[in-house]
């Protein structure tokens, strides 16, 4: 379910903008440099795939590319399509009506999720198509070439790696496959790179740097690229960012889906029971349970869930108001602690709360949320 950003999420943005003030910037020499060779390739090829994050499709817009016409537009040289990454991690629903806003707009678009094997060779199929289009009109032989763009983070290099090793194996060629370079971090890409995605026609695939602009001057916008990673955490501050999740959460229903988890606790004391009087397959069951410092294990996650579940079912407060959400944020800090099995105190304590968070939600443990709103009036 997406999480609306209301008025108190928006003030709690606030606070992520004000963190990331005087911690440094994000476009330097080597993007600037890069901008200004993305711009020059442009009118070279024969697509643009302009790849957005699916969970803020609206966000992660590429500046460089919003003066471009639609792909539909007769008028324009160059083809666009706008691909949006990671629907795995965003909700199903908003994702289709977000397709339907762009096709609404004479935009063509495509989800996707790079590291589903299926859905890439879909995508491939969708765009060798397109190619086949292309070359009706245009009527030339020579390789198509297809330019992947986007801001950082959004899985451009994730992609073009998956195009390329399902291209090659469709395709039957032989030889060393190339790889783009993939990175949690953004602006990890440097260099424009070339590969192969398809033959009969040859079709190559150029993974451009991501490009952000000089300033961004809307909170919200910028607390929502520092949530996706967009911008690094170092520069923003992981306590601040946990507070903005803990709104997006509180303010969704996607936490409701959690409430079957009520009894978990019960199932799990149970199977304690049973695994401290016993050997063998009860007590290795047991044995397997025991890393209380990885965040990622089903029981913790299931843990942090129920924690999230009865805190908010519980609130009181109008969560629309500042002091009611803020309240309700700080309970969860606290709870979380335990949910998390955080055995230090203080501000450290509220750090790895923090960090442990953030890498449930990015990596969709917490739900698939849409941080964008579509507009209503075009919602079919």
């Amino acid at each position: 379910m997406a999480a609306a950003t209301t008025s108190t999420s928006s003030k709690i943005a606030r606070y992520v903008f004000k963190a990331a003030r005087g911690r440094g910037g994000w476009y330097g020499p080597h993007m600037a440099a890069a901008s200004r060779a993305i711009a020059e390739r442009i009118p070279l090829v024969d697509l643009i795939l302009e790849v957005r994050d699916a969970t803020i499709p609206l966000s992660s817009e590429c500046e460089q590319l919003r003066n471009y016409p639609p792909s539909s537009s007769s008028s324009s040289s160059t083809k666009r399509i706008i691909v949006l990454n990671k629907v795995d991690l965003a909700s199903r629903a908003n994702t289709k009506d977000w397709i339907n806003y762009f096709n609404r707009r004479n935009y063509i678009s495509y989800g996707v999720n790079a590291h589903n094997k299926n859905n890439v060779k879909e995508f491939l199929n969708f765009l060798q198509a397109r190619v086949r289009e292309l070359k009706k009109t245009d009527h030339s032989s020579h390789a198509t070439t297809i330019m992947l763009l986007g801001i950082p983070n959004v899985g451009k290099s994730a992609l073009a790696n998956s195009l390329h090793q399902i291209g090659r194996i469709s395709a039957v060629e032989k030889g060393k496959l190339k790889h783009a370079i993939v990175s949690p971090y953004p602006g990890e890409t440097k260099d424009i790179n070339s590969l192969k995605i398809g033959s009969h026609p040859n079709i190559y695939l150029l993974d451009t740097p991501g490009i952000l602009p000089p300033q961004i001057l809307d909170v919200d916008v910028y607390a929502k690229l520092a949530l996706t990673g967009v911008i690094r955490y170092c520069m923003v501050g992981e306590k601040e960012l946990a507070r903005y999740v803990l709104s997006v959460i509180n303010l969704s229903d996607e936490y409701e889906k959690w409430g079957k988890l009520s009894t978990y606790e019960d199932e799990r004391s149970s199977l304690d029971l049973i695994a401290e009087s016993s050997s063998g397959p009860a007590l290795e069951i047991k044995q397997k349970k025991q890393y209380p410092t990885d965040h990622t294990q089903d029981f913790i996650v299931n843990d942090v869930r129920r924690t999230l579940f009865h805190l908010i079912s519980c609130s009181v407060g109008h969560l629309e108001r500042e002091e009611d959400m803020v309240e309700l944020i700080e309970a969860q800090f606290a709870g979380l602690r335990i949910a998390f099995r955080v055995t230090v105190e203080g501000d450290h304590a509220r750090d790895k709360v923090a960090a442990k968070l953030l890498n449930l939600y990015r990596t969709g443990r917490l739900g698939h949320y849409t941080l964008d709103r579509v507009p209503t009036h075009y919602v079919l």
